[in-house]
């Protein structure tokens, strides 16, 4: 019976971690939802559509920072706060690569994070991790030489073009940490960042037409990115304990 007592109580605390999960991310589905509701237009930049672009990943950011505190700060919390800050920046087309530069040092956070002890696996370093960080870098490398005639034609192709080789490096190092983590939240969130990334991409650099639907998957796939990787960290905390942890205080 004390088994099963046991059970059944650790299934009742997990029920309350997930309850608790999903009220604290209510800020954040309420933010998307009323991002989404207005849809402002990219012809109408203004500072209330920057506030409410940026709005979930700054709710997203004060989650984690109650969970973790100011440490957060130069960790995963820090990198949505960068991340926001690139989401006001590209509202204004002049501000770019401002708007690049932030999310570069956004993915320069999220690697230091995965790269703490929290995120060490004891597999961390299998032939597959390894095959599919290989796989990474190609991936990112042969992006780049894609892009390369692309952005030679762009106005200022001069300063452009080093700095999207940078952050390429970036984003590509940010998934293969997170690779590295063997975490799946954070696994996926990076992929999904990246494919966010390749797709805004494609269509600003003009190597493709701009797709029917191109902002919302863009916007789609970047938000559930922020999510994955947010919520990933809170669950990294201690195993994860700090759910429980936050509700009883």
């Amino acid at each position: 019976m004390d088994i099963l007592e046991t059970a059944a109580y650790d299934r009742r605390q997990r029920r309350n971690t997930y309850c608790v999960l999903l009220l604290s991310l209510s800020p954040f589905f309420l933010a998307i939802a009323v991002y989404f509701y207005l849809w402002i237009p990219d012809s109408s930049p203004s500072i209330f559509a920057a506030a409410i672009k940026a709005a979930p990943v700054i709710s997203l950011a004060l989650l984690v920072l109650s969970y973790k505190g100011g440490r957060s700060l130069l960790g995963v919390a820090g990198g949505l706060i960068f991340s926001a800050g690139g989401d006001c920046c590209l509202i204004w087309p002049e501000l770019f690569l401002h708007g690049m530069a932030s999310f570069a040092l956004a993915h320069l956070l999220y690697s230091l994070t995965f790269l703490s002890t929290r995120y060490s696996s004891p597999s961390s370093s299998s032939s597959l991790s390894y095959f599919f960080c290989l796989l990474l870098w190609l991936l990112g490398g042969g992006l780049y030489a894609y892009l390369f005639p692309f952005l030679q034609k762009t106005p200022d192709a001069a300063a452009l073009t080093p700095r999207v080789g940078v952050y390429v490096a970036l984003i590509v190092l940010m998934a293969t940490l997170a690779v590295r983590t063997r975490r799946p939240l954070i696994m996926l969130g990076s992929l999904i960042f990246m494919t966010s990334d390749l797709t805004l991409a494609l269509q600003t650099f003009k190597v493709t037409e701009p797709l029917e639907h191109g902002r919302h998957i863009v916007m789609t796939t970047y938000y559930l990115a922020q999510l994955l990787i947010a919520v990933g960290d809170i669950k990294a905390a201690e195993g994860g304990d700090e759910f429980a942890k936050w509700k009883k205080s």
